[in-house]
Formats: structure tokens, sequence, C-alpha cells
């Protein structure tokens, strides 16, 4: 069997150091190349700024910044090469790209990598449908270098309470000054950014005189890395279409 071959797109960063970190560890994975705005020494593999002429490699697995999504769009589709999307803070005008190229090559693109945060998510729509009347908030966590707000994982779990809720809900992200109350269809995200906080997401769901809150705590960027390395292995094996890690668990 041969080994999973792998284009890493953003490979100089923190993320990007992690996946390296994690495939040394692999027999039957290997980085083949990366993408990078600096010149590394030291690696076991080509790094560039472009990604490459032709296809190389099973999979590309991104954990750059959106403003390479279109070059990574286009590699992919003329490629042929599938895509691990796990870059967060996209718009609105990047999602319809996603889902265009998604038509012509598997691409798996979510806000988290992580098996525990895809089954928070799950327990959010199960217990904000469950949850009739309760007032929903949720709280995210990260470093103080981390440059969106909210994390793509506050929206994940935003959008698994409001389809629970029948599409009926509105986020507020954040609140200042007099505040005149709440309606029953708001849901407050509040983001913190302090120190190397990896990420840390909460949400609350605050009945009368009783409060049920679901967390998840990322104790490292492993099993970010360790996510994408499994919905990699998930990915080659699919037909063209957007997956996303709920795929990859069932």
């Amino acid at each position: 069997m041969s080994n999973l071959k792998i284009i890493l797109v953003g490979a100089t960063g923190q993320m990007g150091k992690t996946m390296i970190k994690l495939v040394d560890t692999l027999d039957d994975v290997e980085i083949i190349y990366g993408i990078a705005d600096a010149d590394v020494q030291g690696l076991n593999f080509p790094v560039a700024e472009e990604l490459p002429k032709g296809k190389m490699a099973d999979v590309v697995i991104d954990f750059s910044a959106p403003k390479l999504l279109k070059n990574i769009l286009d590699y992919g589709v003329s490629t042929a090469t599938p895509l691990v999307l796990a870059t967060t803070g996209y718009s609105r005008e990047d999602l319809e790209q996603i889902d265009q190229a998604a038509k012509s090559i598997p691409i798996i693109q979510t806000g988290n990598m992580s098996m525990g945060i895809n089954v928070m998510e799950t327990l959010v729509e199960i217990l904000s449908k469950d949850l009739e009347g309760f007032d929903i908030e949720i709280i995210e966590k990260h470093h103080k270098y981390k440059v969106d707000s909210p994390s793509g994982t506050a929206k994940m779990l935003f959008y698994a309470a409001n389809r629970g809720r029948a599409e009926s809900l509105h986020s507020l992200e954040g609140r200042a000054g007099f505040y005149q109350g709440r309606d029953s269809s708001e849901v407050g995200i509040s983001s913190i950014r302090a120190g190397n906080i990896v990420g840390e997401h909460s949400v609350i769901f605050a009945g009368n005189d009783e409060i049920i809150e679901i967390k998840h705590t990322a104790n490292s960027k492993m099993i970010f890395a360790n996510g994408a390395i499994r919905g990699a292995r998930f990915l080659i094996k699919q037909k063209p279409g957007l997956y996303n890690m709920h795929d990859v668990l069932e």
C-alpha cells in the first residue's frame, strides 16, 4: 500500500508545524510539498510560495488563510486533487466558490477538524431542539494571535443550535453599552483572545431555575492535525462533492 502524499499549505504556521510533527510519526503518510510565505531550512520536503504546476499528491491540506483560497481551488480543480480546507474566516463569496469547486472534486470544508467538536455540534442541535424556550449563549476562547472573531467553530455551533430551532435564531456577536434585554430568538456569541489558549468553546442553555452547559477544550493543536489526516484518508476515496467531518465520522 502506497503512502498518502500531501501538499501542505501553510507549512510554516503553527498548524503547519503541528502537521509536520504528526506526519513524522506516521509510516504511511508523507508531506511532499509545502506552501509558505517564508523559506524554511531543515525540512525533508521542498517549500515554495506557489502551488506546483501539475498533480503531484493525493490531497492538499490547507491550514493557511482565506486569501489563498482561489489559488488552492484552481489548483485542485485543474489537477483533480482533493482538498481538505481547514482554514477559518471564509466570506460568503468564498463559501460559494468552494461549493462550485466541489462539483468537480471532493472537498472537506469545516470550521474545526476536531472529532470532539463535531460530536459536540450534533449534541448542540439536539439540545436546542429539546430545550425549547431555553436561552442559548456561546462563549469561545482562543490565543491572542487569532485574527478572526467569532471563531469558525463558534459559528458552527450557532448554526447547529439554529437548525435545532428550525432556523428561527439570530446571532448577536458581543454586547456593549446599554443593553435592553434579549429576545427569544437571540444567541449571544462572546469571544475571548488571551495568552496561548488553544481553543475552548462552551454552549450554555439557560432556562428557568436550571442551566445546561456543554464544553469542549482543546489542550493542543494535535487534535486538529489528527482530524485533517483522518479527513484526508476519507476524502481520497470519495466522488466529487462537499463533505464535512460528520461524513468522516460516519
